[in-house]
């Protein structure tokens, strides 16, 4: 075996793609003799794949998030809490969506970042390092026999167009790029990243092309293509990507908007009869799959990684940045994103002053934090959180191997590729901490790392604020008390012991009041949670994803050697002794979660269907009493007002793995009315259905709002697209 396999970077090992799921199977990918743990996830990072849209500036989110005291005493605040769950810019910037008087014909394209960013001189389009540039000149790729598979209403409105334009006869020639709109000039974007915790060079829109930028009515917006062709940052890829992971992208797109969490937007999703191959689970199965386009919107798809291009050698990987010492160039990114994009910033000192620089740290770092708190209050969890992942603007990009908890896990990976559980549930407010020190990284010396450190100090502060204010919205608390933390803590307790459903337990607690049925409440949470069976096959699916690369007692043996005589071990593996003790020791953590997860699968197969019921309904039992005698303690508490406050912040449809997977199957088979059916759904997440004729339900029957299946419980994404 040769660890230096693992620290050198291949084109296969980076060949990183979306999303794939399958039932009842994991990666098969391996770290050690085969590829490094960052790139054991090609998933979204060398494309920046997005799908479009800024519905929440700084003062706005602010606002928001913040509930105003109105008085105090001792240890309990009253709060005036906002009912509503969807911000006021949220909902201004769809009614200023409807105001629609262009065409695709006639889109007012005004492309400032390719004019005032620099663009490679190089116009021929094959896949080279790209120095001292932002932006490469690329063109669509055509398809054959492209068709509308859905459009977004609310994102086409951000442009000014009407929802005709989405079903005009040549709608999918325009969202294709076989026919390009008047004014567009499409480029692909230059930026580096942290994959999985290490340096991974350049990477760079792979799949993805930046058509320009509109003025619309409730703004500017820049148009991507995800999936329209090769670029120069394609490295061994097509540049291409497949209906399963597009209309992944495409829902959880506009199921973010519409939950009130800041995200990019989907405007249309296309499909085609041009195949490409893909090896979805990794296995050497190669099939063949409908190439597909996603239309995405964003005021910018800069990321932390866009400045990562300016890093000097990475002694870990080796890797550089391709534009490495211009400092020139970065001060110009810096300034450019400033004046576009953080009008704070803007005012806090003149240009190429430090002020500047940290003001707009300080936002990256609180609307992160805010981001990242909203994420935890709905149970989604991102799948590969890496720098190149990471918006600027505190925005959700780049929908991969993602996933919608259904029965809560405090350590659940959707991705089947994150065997080390890297980028798990509960460690996504942790690694966006991480991405932001990296980050910082990348501003200096424009912005001193003494200065950024500071500004990061804050940011365990500020998740913590935005993430109780969250959840006093979600219990229907309207008051503050010290100890909130602590009832938020046992909730999720339970929450992990009794496998409750995530987002069906918060629509069942609007039922509980001071002084209720207690009993029956709690009867109703057990009925919400996994029988041991299918908590099981969800155990199972975790301990096939954290398997260790390497025999136990073998790691264990490398590791003492880590300990005792790093040397040698560097050595051994000719790699560098940091890089070698750095993959060890994530070995070594996944070996333990794969050791605790075969024995709370061990425990799980022991117990009895009857028997977790009961044990469940008890446990809740002493939560709810908990939980009722807290909303006791409320001032003037009005139960109607709770409930109607808890119905606007607990969603009563999601975009859980199994929807998605259930109307991809139908699309493949050329149905594309589930996409279109759920995208209603998501467009109304905290309303039930209304009875339309059509319920929750695809036009075979199948009901959306159903329980669970449990075929879902062992779902695997990965990061094919």
């Amino acid at each position: 075996m040769s660890l230096a396999s693992t620290v050198a970077f291949s084109a296969e090992g980076l060949l990183l793609a979306h999303a794939s799921v399958r039932r009842g199977a994991s990666s098969s990918s391996r770290v050690f003799g085969a590829a490094a743990p960052w790139s054991s996830c090609p998933g979204g990072t060398h494309h920046i794949s997005s799908a479009a849209a800024f519905t929440y500036p700084a003062a706005d989110t602010a606002a928001a998030a913040t509930a105003s005291v109105s008085h105090s005493n001792r240890n309990h605040r009253v709060v005036t809490a906002r009912p509503t769950s969807r911000t006021a810019m949220s909902t201004a910037v769809d009614a200023a969506a409807t105001c629609s008087s262009s065409t695709l014909d006639t889109l007012p394209f005004d492309n400032r970042v390719i004019r005032e960013l620099p663009v490679d001189p190089i116009t021929d389009n094959y896949v080279r390092r790209v120095e001292n540039a932002c932006f490469s000149v690329v063109a669509p790729d055509p398809v054959v026999n492209p068709v509308m598979v859905a459009a977004s209403n609310s994102a086409l409105g951000l442009l000014g167009l009407a929802a005709e334009e989405g079903q005009r006869e040549d709608a999918a020639e325009y969202f294709s790029g076989n026919k390009l709109m008047p004014g567009a000039q499409p480029h692909a974007h230059a930026y580096c990243g942290h994959q999985f915790g290490s340096f991974a060079g350049q990477l760079g829109d792979g799949a993805a092309m930046y058509l320009g930028e509109v003025e619309g009515p409730s703004g500017r917006w820049e148009i991507q293509f995800k999936g329209a062709g090769l670029t120069p940052y394609s490295r061994s890829a097509d540049g291409r990507k497949v209906l399963r992971s597009s209309i992944r992208e495409f829902l959880c797109s506009e199921a973010m908007h519409f939950l009130g969490i800041p995200t990019t937007r989907a405007a249309a999703l296309v499909t085609s009869d041009t195949k490409v191959r893909r090896d979805v689970f990794y296995t050497g199965n190669v099939i063949q799959e409908r190439a597909s386009i996603v239309t995405r919107l964003a005021p910018t798809f800069l990321r932390f990684g866009s400045f990562e291009i300016f890093k000097p050698r990475d002694p870990r990987t080796g890797r550089d940045g391709p534009s490495a010492g211009n400092d020139a160039l970065r001060l110009q990114m810096l300034e450019y994103a400033i004046g576009r994009f953080f009008p704070g910033a803007a005012a806090a000192g003149p240009k190429g002053s430090k002020a500047r620089y940290l003001a707009m740290y300080e936002e990256a770092v609180r609307s992160t934090a805010e981001l990242v708190a909203k994420w935890q209050c709905v149970g989604f969890t991102h799948g590969v959180l890496n720098t190149d992942n990471m918006s600027i603007l505190g925005l959700t990009i780049d929908y991969g191997p993602y996933g919608f908890m259904d029965f809560f896990d405090p350590k659940f990976v959707p991705n089947g590729s994150d065997g080390g559980g890297r980028y798990s549930y509960e460690r996504q407010p942790e690694m966006c901490k991480w991405n932001l020190h990296k980050f910082a990284e990348a501003l200096a010396p424009a912005l001193p790392l003494s200065d950024s450190t500071a500004a990061l100090e804050k940011y365990d502060g500020l998740f913590k604020r935005y993430y109780e204010e969250g959840m006093r919205r979600k219990l229907g608390l309207f008051s503050v008390e010290e100890d909130d933390d602590g009832l938020f803590e046992s909730l999720f307790a339970t929450m992990a012991d009794t496998s409750a459903d995530f987002t069906g337990t918060f629509r069942e607690l609007a039922q509980l009041a001071p002084g209720g049925d207690v009993d029956t409440v709690s009867k109703a949470l057990a009925a919400q949670c996994a029988g041991p069976k299918i908590k099981a096959k969800a155990l199972r699916r975790a301990v096939d994803i954290g398997r260790p690369s390497i025999p136990p007692q073998q790691l264990q043996g490398l590791w003492a050697m880590a300990q005792g005589n790093p040397e040698a071990l560097a050595q051994r593996f000719s790699a560098p002794k940091d890089a070698v003790i750095a993959e060890l020791r994530e070995e070594m953590q996944k070996l333990s979660n794969y050791e605790a997860a075969q024995q709370r699968l061990k425990d799980m197969e022991a117990l009895e269907e009857d028997g977790k019921g009961a044990q469940d309904a008890a446990a809740w039992g002493v939560w709810a009493r908990r939980y009722s005698e807290r909303l006791g303690r409320e001032e003037g508490f009005d139960a109607n007002r709770r409930r109607e406050a808890m119905g606007a912040a607990n969603p009563a449809f999601i975009l859980r793995n199994w929807v998605a997977q259930e109307v991809i199957e139908d699309a493949e088979k050329g149905d594309f009315s589930g996409v279109q059916r759920v995208l209603r759904l998501l467009e109304s997440p905290y309303d039930p259905p209304a009875d339309d004729g059509e319920g929750s339900s695809s036009p075979d029957g199948r009901d959306y709002l159903r329980a669970t299946p449990d075929w879902a419980a062992d779902l695997v994404c990965t990061c094919s697209s």
